[in-house]
């Protein structure tokens, strides 16, 4: 028996080895299906790698009470119509092609309870997950060059052993017949529960797979429940009960003793990988039985019902598949027992973050939910720490130690192999906070970069040794088979059998010296055997010249059918394009028609809102416009009341600081003129004791005393004097009260006497330019009423002899006129409308055109029946008004100049551009 020899995976020395490249973690999104068409949905795919979060009615996400709508990026983003093949293809199907090819890979799906983790992993039949089509795609490529079981054995040290046949022969019956229980193999009857995981037109196979190498699959499977480590392959689980035995032999079914799972522990092997030792690896052969293995683990997880999920995974699973290939020998026999790879891949389905408030958790599922994020932290804080370190430069510790889950994976994320992610996400507004936690954890994890690892090393040998050295064995076979001798496809056995097919040798003894039979019995026979031999030479030869040309023509035959091959491949290639660019663009029409119709009814929803909301503040509005029409009105009405009685005010005042200043004056002249006459006296005194018989002077002449009125009234009969001689059309009016003023010609003249006394208060002449006399009577004049002058009705109107009625003036009219009267309308202080009549003079310009320059100022005013007024007593005088003041004042004065060239046009709303002067009090 051939000594036993071992094959170990060569040690790598403790810096990694990497390309020096980095690729971020792949991180996907899958949008789980609403369960009803009544809920609200808070998540919209906008394209293949956006997604945008909605926040729910009655949530507000910022301060100011506004509705925040945020997107997230992603690699690729599947929405609820996508396939779990379409899942598996972007996703899956490269990790298993870096597993053949000798890389190690994780992938693990993350998100909310209830978000459709464990689906997306292992699926439901006929719709098989992840993991399945994972088994599949492995078995399919590698299942033809799998070594035979237990040639490749497990050290228990996360490395493998190479044995040799015999030595594999005998551990294959050891452990079916005495030890361990037959695992599940693909003849046995699958458990209903996952049978057709997986179609027939569904399955696939990697491309590039290297025949020259022999392979074999391990599997094995744990949990982390409560931050411990349990095989759930083992056979003594939580329902294995061991009965306790007494000292006469027999069990005590009283007191039976529930065995606990073993915990394992986390060991660091030769090459620095982390590793659950104790672990059991269980070799596999086909899918079947690998996912058979895996069923039976899962049944053994931890799960229960919470009020948000009916089967709540309580801890987080781990499927672990090890791959172990060597090459064959130069001869394409043999296994090189010291050139052993192992990859393997990680399948991870992390429990989902929950909130006990809303599962309604108690007892130990407060505790089983503690523990689960609280590993959900240490892998957060283990990404941020990684991202801040590669970021800035910093070189903080990584805290995987603080869990199970980040310990297992530390050497993932320092580069032992490819690290992807799927985001499981509910659309349903009830996860609408936790499903923002989990979309900035999948941002900030999008920023890890991982190094690459290094390619398998390529061995140097021959390609092609497993083919031709299949199809020697075959043509040995068949040329045996026609020469009639045994079928034996062992060569060494064979050209032992062409041996014992020589003519055996006569005997060689000699026993007298005159013999002369034995030895030419001898010679003939070695003759013989020499011919025969060479005989079989040649037809060795001759088999070996055939054999060799049957190889060349095999080999031109497989070029040529690998070339035909090859265009079939390349021409269903460019089919598969076209077929998947249709179908792409037929998703991609869906996804925006099912975008579109979301945005309509999101439209539709925000129109009702938006016409809702105008509807209440039009009719805000509206009451707002009201309440500010009565507020205008009764400003209106105040400012009028209020302007008349600063008016009557400030003319009452001004009329008494007048009195008085009269009064003073009156008073002082008097006192002069008493002093003057008593100087008088004296002088006369005087005078008449020095010449007597003087004269009498004569009688002093005393002046009448004033009335009040009269003394108020004097001062504006002498400021009245210098406008006398102005000619205005004020005798033709009259209000419909028929109080008409005196016309100024007819004013009765002062007296000499007070006209000869100085007067405090003289008014200012007026320059009469370019005026003509009243005597020569051509005095033209140039009426302007405007359009927006309204008809008072009034019995008594203005008329203006020899005039032009314009309702604009221009420069053409202004030619042909001396004089210039403009009408204008408005609301006096106590609300009525008052009509003044502005008159100015028309003078020539330098520059061609025509100028006006405006002189005096008249008012018309309407009262109404009930306002008391005074009569007019004929002791006051004619020089005085009804209102005590004096006909002969100007009430306003204007001295706007308004200048026209020739050729241009004065525009209707020339009576807004006069300037009136107040009178100073």
């Amino acid at each position: 028996m051939t000594k036993q020899t071992k094959g170990k995976t060569p040690r790598r020395p403790p810096p990694k080895k990497t390309s020096g490249q980095k690729d971020p973690v792949g991180v996907y999104c899958r949008v789980r299906p609403l369960g009803g068409e009544d809920e609200e949905c808070c998540i919209e795919v906008i394209s293949s790698t956006t997604i945008q979060l909605h926040a729910p009615e009655g949530f507000k996400t910022n301060r100011n009470g506004e509705y925040k709508e945020t997107q997230y990026s992603f690699r690729k983003v599947f929405g609820v119509l996508v396939s779990q093949t379409e899942l598996f293809e972007s996703v899956a199907k490269p990790l298993i092609d870096d597993l053949i090819h000798g890389k190690n890979g994780l992938l693990f799906t993350y998100g909310v309870t209830g978000s459709g983790k464990t689906f997306t992993m292992t699926g439901s039949p006929g719709m098989g997950g992840l993991l399945p089509r994972s088994l599949d795609m492995l078995f399919n490529t590698i299942g033809p060059f799998q070594a035979k079981r237990y040639v490749f054995k497990s050290d228990d040290k996360n490395g493998i052993e190479v044995q040799n046949e015999v030595n594999a022969l005998l551990e294959r019956q050891r452990r079916e017949n005495v030890c361990i229980p037959k695992m599940a193999s693909s003849r046995q009857k699958l458990d209903p529960e996952i049978a057709d995981m997986i179609k027939l037109a569904e399955t696939c196979k990697a491309d590039d797979v290297d025949e020259d190498s022999s392979y074999s699959v391990f599997v094995s499977y744990i949990e982390i429940y409560n931050n411990y480590i349990y095989d759930l392959l083992e056979e003594n689980q939580e329902d294995a009960i061991r009965p306790k035995w007494n000292g006469g032999g027999t069990p005590v079914r009283q007191n039976t003793e529930f065995i606990p799972p073993q915990s394992k522990i986390l060991r660091e092997d030769q090459n620095h990988n982390m590793y659950v030792a104790g672990c059991m690896e269980v070799e596999v052969k086909s899918a079947e039985e690998a996912f058979q293995v895996f069923w039976k683990g899962q049944k053994r997880r931890k799960v229960a019902n919470t009020r948000l999920n009916r089967e709540s995974s309580r801890s987080h699973s781990v499927f672990v598949i090890k791959l172990a290939q060597a090459p064959l020998d130069a001869d394409g026999d043999g296994i090189l027992q010291n050139q052993v790879v192992i990859s393997q891949l990680c399948l991870v389905d992390l429990a989902g973050s929950e909130r006990t408030g809303r599962t309604g958790a108690e007892g130990t599922r407060i505790r089983e939910a503690g523990n689960i994020n609280q590993s959900l932290l240490t892998l957060r804080t283990c990404i941020e720490i990684l991202r801040e370190n590669q970021m800035c430069g910093t070189n903080k510790m990584v805290p995987y130690r603080d869990s199970k889950v980040t310990h297992l994976f530390k050497n993932y994320f320092d580069g032992e192999g490819k690290v992807k992610m799927i985001v499981c996400v509910n659309p349903k507004a009830d996860d609408y906070e936790e499903t923002l936690l989990v979309m900035r954890f999948a941002e900030m994890t999008q920023e890890v970069e991982v190094a690459r690892p290094m390619d398998r090393p390529i061995w140097g040998f021959t390609p092609g040794r497993r083919n031709r050295n299949q199809a020697f064995k075959d043509e040995l076979s068949r040329k045996l088979e026609e020469r009639g001798g045994p079928i034996d496809r062992d060569i060494p056995s064979v050209l032992n059998l062409a041996m014992h097919t020589l003519p055996p040798l006569p005997s060689a003894e000699v026993t007298d010296a005159h013999d002369d039979i034995t030895l030419p019995r001898l010679i003939e026979a070695l003759q013989n055997r020499h011919r025969i031999k060479q005989t079989m030479l040649e037809d060795y030869n001759k088999a070996a010249s055939t054999m060799r040309s049957l190889l060349q023509q095999l080999d031109s035959n497989i070029n040529s059918k690998d070339n035909y091959i090859h265009e079939q491949n390349s021409k269903l290639l460019e089919k598969d394009k076209i077929i998947q660019n249709n179908k792409t663009e037929l998703e991609r029409l869906e996804k925006k028609a099912k975008m579109l119709e979301h945005k309509i009814d999101i439209l539709q929803k925000t129109t009702k809102i938006y016409e809702d909301d105008k509807r209440s503040l039009e009719h805000e509005l509206e009451t707002r416009a009201q309440r500010l029409q009565r507020e205008l009105s009764e400003k209106r009405r105040m400012e009028q009341r209020m302007h008349g009685a600063v008016t009557d005010t400030q003319h009452k005042w001004e009329k008494e600081c007048e009195r008085r200043v009269n009064a003073m004056q009156q008073q002082m002249q008097n006192k002069l003129w008493v002093k003057d006459e008593k100087l008088k006296q004296l002088k006369a005194i005087v005078t008449e004791g020095k010449t007597p018989g003087r004269p009498e002077p004569p009688p002093r002449q005393t002046q009448p005393k004033l009335t009040p009125r009269e003394e108020r009234a004097t001062p504006r009969e002498e400021r009245a004097t210098p406008r006398e001689e102005r000619a205005t059309p004020r005798e033709e009016r009259a209000t419909p009260r028929e109080e008409r003023a005196t016309p100024r010609e007819e004013r009765a003249p002062l007296p000499a006497k007070r006209s000869a006394s100085p007067s405090p208060m003289t008014s200012t002449p007026v320059r009469p330019l370019h005026r003509r006399s009243r005597s020569a009577g051509g005095e033209k004049w140039v009426d302007h009423k405007p359009a927006s002058n309204l008809d008072l009705g009034t019995v008594l109107q203005p008329i203006i002899p020899n005039s032009i009625k314009v309702s604009a003036p221009n420069e053409k009219v202004l030619s042909k006129c001396d004089r210039y009267v403009l009408t204008h309308q408005e609301v006096a202080s106590d609300g009525e409308i008052q009509t003044q009549l502005i008159k100015g003079d028309v003078m020539k310009t330098r520059g061609g055109g025509q100028a006006v320059q405006f002189t005096d100022i008249e008012t018309l005013k309407q009262q109404l029946t009930t306002i008391e007024c005074r009569k007019r007593k004929s002791s006051e005088g004619d020089g005085v008004d009804e209102n005590g003041g004096s006909l002969a004042d100007v009430e306003k004065r204007c001295a706007v100049g308004m200048e026209m060239k020739a050729g241009a046009t004065m525009g209707p709303g020339v009576e807004h551009h006069c300037i009136t002067k107040r009178r100073k009090p």
